[in-house]
This record gives structure tokens, sequence and C-alpha cells, in this order.
């Protein structure tokens, strides 16, 4: 009987055996058991192959123990051999279901010696013939190839190298028999070989560093993390079941056993309450996994760190580092800091459990002071956003209350500490007069005579504790009518004020003053006075529009619209009187005026006639003031011919302008004299053309545009004048079609059938004073030649028409006849190559 307390070492022979059993986890089974703890050598001896690791008692049960080892016997597997059993009713043989080959265990990490034997396979026919042995599959024939042989002969099977379950966990082969011919003996059998595991794998952490965190004081049983690490083993069976532990804990406060870990699924936990971040922020934690369900003594470790952050919570509320603190404003100041707080604060910095809010409890219900957080120290920084006045409030006692942006921890109480007073002095400073009223306003009416004292405009010293003088000055006085007394601001008149002046804007005229004290530094004020202007009837009007015209006939259609313009405001414009002057006489005698309404009146001829021509028609317009103001207007009428429509002809407008009888003749003089060199050049440009066409044929080249002028716009005549027979261009076929032709019918473009002409034999080179008559003599020989291209003078696939102003061909007039010799034109130059290729040729042409 052998215990766990024994710690077997591996080795230790137990001796021969049969059979064992075990009373742990384990079933009794026979000597194929897949048990990994023990192993058989070759001389049949038991060995352990591992340490007993079970925590109950094992023992083994010996039916027989030698004292000598004897050689065990090898394990053979045959061939099924099919049973059939006859049937008494049909005859009918029932066959018995072929053996289960048992699978075959190898422990994985087998030391040997290779190879290693595992089993025999055998045939029941080895006596009778000879039999040939072999595995196929996975680990024999195929990849991994060579991990298990057979002797072909004896049929031992060997696996030749340790075996790792972690690579391949089992095999399956085939077993082979068959006679010396090759011929198949026996049916192939299934041979299942399975890798036993072996605790030779350590347990793995999925990373070397874990991060976690947790919030200051979390009550125990709080998960943080967890942490995971695999084993490659069997984790069905000891050798991969991982546990977990703690090893160490660091640092060690507030006690040695912060945390606790499941040992089975790696999470962590907080063990015991006071997790304060401010006095440890991070813990650092080594965990230890161990396979064996977690036996330190026979399993494998491994190890990982688990670093824990302590979170924040707003735990500790700020505390003013003072009981009173003081500063001091000067008056008048907007957005300076005037006291700085200091605070204190252990939570987390520039986190809302540290970030501090300010507020004023009490001493300043004005508001004169704010209290801004500065975000880098979270210090207060009292602010005055209000000014003070220190004629009224000489210093300011505030009582602030400080806390944070989020609120405390449940259970967690204010301080005492996060209130205090503050207390601002306010400094006196010379400040600026002030105009009581500003803008001040006052009315008078226009036109007040210079000198007249309008208002006083004093400003006051708001030091009341101080006695200063002040002094008044003008800054903007845009038309310069005003004038101020230095000494108490007395406002009075330079100049008329007048409404219509460009200076006033909707009856208002604007003026600036300055008020300075004789303080150290000086200080002064400005105000501004704004004089409404009331409106005084002090604008005549005036008459539009200023010129006009009339037909020199009268008629119902023929009259002026005329209105009036005031410059003054309601009530002294419209509606206006128009009305004619009594002198002179002609006036009223030649035009009258009818009035249309209030601001509109018609003038007309009162006359049927008045001779076209320019007058000037006074007209007296009043408006509605009290009293009235007359203007006496000149509009410029202008009376002319008018058509049908009552509009004035061109004639009559000219007549109307005023012009002159000298004045129109010089404009008729100058007319003619343009006409008159419009036609002298016209008759210069004829003139011209008709010297270029009498220019002879033989000029410069350089001069002749002739070839320049490409005229592309004729287009000839329509489809009325391609009446022609369309049969003459037709190619001839034979020559002797073209000699039974009718006579009178010839096709005037082909080559006649006759003999060519002779052409007298001409010098190589003329004179140079004879090439007109070289010419001549070429063209009357051309005539004369019918053979000559082009045959005849018409060509009829050139005619497009009736009208062209170009003659034919054959109208050029030729009298010359003879034989001529036309090679000198080949020394003529490339002008005459055409010329030369027509005419020239020898006695072979």
């Amino acid at each position: 009987v052998f215990t766990s307390e024994d710690r077997m070492r591996r080795d230790i022979p137990l001796g021969r055996w049969k059979k064992y059993a075990s009373i742990s986890q384990h079933k009794a089974v026979g000597f194929e058991s897949s048990d990994p703890n023990f192993s058989v050598r070759p001389d049949g001896s038991v060995y352990a192959e591992m340490c007993w690791y079970h925590s109950l008692f094992m023992a083994v049960f010996l039916d027989k123990i030698v004292s000598e080892p004897t050689p065990l016997a090898e394990k053979v597997i045959k061939f099924p051999r099919k049973h059939q059993k006859s049937s008494s009713a049909n005859g009918l043989r029932r066959q018995k279901r072929d053996w289960v080959i048992p699978p075959i265990n190898v422990p994985e990490n087998s030391r040997g010696p290779f190879p290693q034997m595992l089993v025999r396979i055998r045939s029941d026919q080895d006596l009778e013939k000879g039999i040939r042995y072999s595995i196929t599959g996975a680990g024999a024939d195929q990849p991994p190839i060579d991990v298990y042989n057979i002797d072909p002969v004896h049929g031992k099977m060997f696996v030749t190298r340790p075996l790792d379950r972690e690579e391949r966990a089992s095999y399956h082969l085939r077993a082979h028999a068959v006679d010396m011919n090759g011929n198949k003996v026996e049916s192939p059998i299934d041979l299942y070989i399975y890798v036993i595991d072996m605790n030779d794998n350590r347990p793995e952490f999925q990373n070397q560093v874990y991060n976690g965190s947790v919030a200051e004081g979390s009550k125990p049983g709080t998960l943080v993390m967890k942490v995971t690490a695999n084993d490659s083993d069997d984790d069905t069976t000891a050798n991969g079941m991982v546990r977990y532990r703690i090893l160490s804990q660091t640092p060690h406060m507030p006690i040695p056993n912060m945390f606790t870990i499941n040992s089975e699924t790696g999470d962590i936990f907080t063990m015991a309450a006071g997790l304060d971040r401010e006095k440890v922020s991070q813990y650092i934690i080594i965990v230890q996994a161990t396979d064996m369900e977690g036996n330190l003594n026979f399993g494998l470790s491994n190890t990982a760190t688990a670093l824990i952050s302590v979170t924040d919570i707003n735990d500790n509320p700020p505390e003013l580092t003072a009981r009173t603190f003081s500063g001091e404003v000067p008056e008048n100041s907007v957005n300076v800091v005037v006291a700085n707080l200091t605070v204190i604060d252990r939570d987390q910095p520039h986190s809302p459990n540290w970030a501090a809010q300010y507020r004023i409890a009490s001493g300043d219900p004005q508001g004169h002071f704010l209290i801004r957080t500065n975000p880098v120290n979270n210090d207060g920084m009292v602010t005055v956003v209000k000014p003070v006045d220190y004629e009224q409030n000489r210093a300011f006692m505030l009582t602030v209350i400080v806390s944070n942006k989020a609120p405390l921890a449940s259970g967690i109480q204010s301080s005492l500490q996060s209130s205090a007073g503050v207390t601002i002095s306010v400094q006196d400073v010379n400040e600026s007069p002030v105009f009581p009223t500003n803008p001040k306003s006052i009315r008078f009416e226009e036109g007040v005579p210079a000198g007249t004292t309008l208002t006083v405009f004093a400003a006051q010293d708001p030091d009341l504790f101080i006695q200063q003088t002040v002094r008044y000055s003008k800054l903007s006085d845009p038309a310069n009518w005003l004038r101020i007394n230095r000494t108490n601001g007395q406002i009075t008149t330079m100049a008329v004020l007048d409404r219509e002046s460009m200076y006033v804007r909707n009856n208002i005229y604007e003026a600036t003053f300055l008020a300075a004290d004789n303080g150290s530094p000086p200080a002064s004020g400005t105000g501004t006075l704004q004089i409404h202007l009331i409106d005084v009837n002090d604008n005549a009007p005036v008459m539009m529009p200023k010129e006009a015209q009339l037909c020199e006939r009268a008629n119902p259609r023929s009259k002026v619209n005329i209105t009036a313009s005031d410059a003054d405001a309601d009530p002294h414009v419209g509606p206006f009187v128009f009305e004619l002057p009594s002198y002179p006489p002609s006036i009223r005698r030649n035009w009258t005026i009818s009035r249309i309404s209030g601001d509109y009146a018609q003038l007309r001829l009162r006359i049927p006639y008045l001779d076209a021509e320019v007058y000037d028609v006074p007209i007296i317009v009043s408006d509605s003031g009290n009293p009235p103001l007359s203007n006496r207007s000149i509009i410029k009428v202008k009376v002319c011919p008018c058509d049908d429509n009552g509009d004035c002809t061109t004639t009559g407008a000219v007549a109307a302008a005023g012009l002159g009888t000298g004045a129109i003749i010089a404009i008729l003089i100058c007319i003619i004299i343009l006409l008159i060199l419009v036609l002298v050049f016209v008759m210069w440009m004829k003139r011209r053309e008709k010297e270029r066409q009498a220019k002879p044929l033989l000029i410069d080249p350089e001069d002749d545009v002739r070839d320049n002028i490409l005229k592309y716009d004729e287009e000839g005549g329509g489809e009325e004048d391609q009446d022609y027979d369309l049969s003459q261009l037709q190619q001839p076929e034979s020559v002797e079609h073209i000699i039974s032709k009718p006579v009178g019918v010839r096709r005037v473009d082909e080559r006649p059938i006759i003999a060519e002409s002779q052409y007298p034999v001409r010098p190589s080179l003329p004179h140079p004073g004879d090439i007109g008559d070289f010419i001549n003599d070429g063209l009357r020989a051309a005539d004369n030649d019918p053979t000559a291209p082009p045959y005849d003078s018409l060509l009829v696939f050139d005619y497009e028409g009736s009208g062209s102003t170009a003659g034919s061909v054959s109208s050029l007039n030729s009298s010359s006849s003879g034989d001529q010799d036309y090679d000198y034109l080949n020394d003529w130059g490339p002008r005459f190559k055409k010329l030369a290729d027509l005419y020239g040729g020898g006695e072979d042409d």
C-alpha cells in the first residue's frame, strides 16, 4: 500500500503484476488501462511514471507478487473472424459482430528506448501460408511519416520517436495482411492510437501585465479585474486544470491582504475596506497560476503582474487655507483681480472632485464682485465686474463659500473650513467731472441772433471729499455757432442758427463740450448738447422746372406742368400760389396759369399762335407761411412747330433753339462741302479702277494681283441652265465608235482622229523684245491646230450656267499660222514648263 505521504519518486519498480485497482477517481481496469501514472518496461516490471498527486490514499492490489521478474506476455491483436450460425427455419446464417479492437494508448514524451513496440498484429492464417503485414494512414505512410512502422514478417508495430499530445492527440491507422503474392488475406482492421497527456506545459498568462482599477472606499467583495492563464495540456485532466493565487501585494497598506482572487476563474476582488487614493494610489499584485489543480509540489507554475489603480471619489471637500482674506480695489475699476483665495483639496488634481467653485454668500448685494477659479492652481480670484464708488462704499466685507464641482461622496461631511471672510478696501481716485444730463436737449427757434444765451451746460465733480475747480471748453461745433463760458458752462450763440444748414440732422444740431478738473492727475469728462431747432418761414419757394417747350399753336395738349420746392418745414411750405406778374403786359397777354393742386399748376398759351422762339416767362410763387414768402422765378419756354402728336419737329426744335440765319447758313455750307468731298473721292476711285483695267496683260508678276483674288461666291445658274446632252461626257470604248458617229455629233473633249499639224521651226531663244509676237504666233498656231488640246473652245463640264461675264476661250482672236518649234520654252524656267509640255516635242510626238 502506497500513500501520497510517501512522495513516490519516478522509476520506482513495483514488480510484476496481472492487474491493479485504485480507490481514488480511477476505475478498476485491466492491464490495458490508459492510466498515465504507470508504465511497463520490456522485462514486465511496472514503473511509476509520475508522483502520485491525489489527496486520497491510493492503494494498489496485486493478485500475485513474484520476487523475480518474469517476462510479460506481449499484447497481440488478431484479425477478427466472422462466425456464422445455421438457422433451422430457412437455412440462413446469423453473422456475429466483429471484434472491437481496443485503442492503443501511448504516453507522450516517452523516454524510449526507440523503436518501442506497441502491439503485435497477427492473422490466424500465418501457420498455413506466409503472411506480410503493413500499416497505412497518418503517421505511417502519410504525414507525419514514419512515426509508426511494422515488422512485415512478425507483425510487431513500433513507435519510432517520442510523441507530443499538443501537436497531435490521436492517430488512425489501418493494418493489412497479404500473402506472398500480394493477395489480401484478411480484411484491414482499424487501429486507434491515443497519445496520453503528460504535464509538460506550464500555464501561460494572456498578458504579462494586467491593468485594473477600483474606486477608493469600495466595500469588500468588489470585483476589481480578471486574469486568465491557459495551459496547453489536456484541460479534462489535472495536467491542464489551472488554479490561481496571489503571491504578493505592494504596498502592504493598510493591510497586506487587501485583495483576494478566485482560484478557478482568476477574478480579483477586494478583501477588506480602507482603500484610500490619497494614501495609496496604486497596488502591484503578483498572481501565480499553477496546473495540477494548484498542487504546488507537482504542478507547473507561472506568474503575471496586476496593476490596480485606486480611482478617486470626492471624499475630500476643499478647504480654504485661511479664515480671512483681504484685498483693495481702486474705484471705478473693472475686470481687476483684487484678492486671491487659496484652497487645499486632496482629491485627484484637475478632476471634478478637485476643481473648486466659489460663491459670495453675503456682503455684495449690488453684485460688484465675482470669484473666478484659476484652472491651474484652483485658487479663487476675486474680480471687480461692476465699478465701485469710494464716495458710497469705502470697504466691502464678503463671505465666501467654496465647494467642488462634483458633489461629495455619500457619508462625507462638509468641512467647516469651506467658508472664509474677504475684506475689500476701496481706494479713492480722481474721478472725471460728470454732466448730470448727457446728452442735454434744448429747443430754440432758428434765426435767433448772435449773443443769445441758450442754456448753462455745467458738470459735477464726483470727488466730494476733495475741493477741485472745473473748467469748460468746446470739443465739437461743426457750424461754429456756439460759445461756452469756461467757468460756469453758459452756452451762447456766435451766429444765427439755421435749421436748413447742412450741419443739422433731423432738425437737431449737436455740439460736444469738455469739462476738466485740476486734480492730480487731471480728469475730464465730455457732454453733448442737442439743440432742437424750431422752423420759421425764412425760405421762399423756388419754382421748377427751369426750362420747357410748347407748340407755337395753342391746343389742349400743349401745356407745361410747374411746381415749387421750399427748404422750410410744414406748415411753411405748400400749398403754393402761382401767378404771372402784371409787368410787362405781354406776359399776361401771351400766357396763362391754371391751378392743378396745392403744389402744381399748368402754364399755357393764351393766344392761338406764338412765333417759334425761346421766351423767358416770369412766374411769382408764394408759400403758405405766416407771413407768406414769395419768389419771382424765370422759366425758359421754347416755342416750336409741332406735329400731329403735339411734339416739336426737328426743324422747329432747331429754330426754337435760337439759331440765327448766319448760323444756319454756315451749317448748310459745311454740309455741301462734305458732300463735294465724298463725290470727289468716289470719282477718284472709279478713275483708278479704269486705269488698273487698262494696263497691259504683261505686267510685273509682283504687281499682278489677279492670281491672288479668288471669287468663291459665283454659283452659276439653277437647274434650268443644265439643258445639255450628258452623253457627250461618256468615254468612247474604241476608235470605231468615234468614226461611226453620225455627222454633226462629236465629242468636243476628245482628241480628233486626224493627222497632227506640223508647227514651223522657230529659234530656240527668241529675242526678248519679240515676246509679244512670240505669244501671238503660238496662239494662232494653237487655234489652227485641231489636234491640239483642248480640242475645242468650249468644255461642257466647266459650264456653270448663264450670266457669266467671261467669254468663250475660242473668242480669243488669233490669226497666226504655220509650224513652230516650241522646244525653247523648256529654257524659260518653271513658269513656262506647262506650255513647253503642250507645244514642245520632236517629230515622234
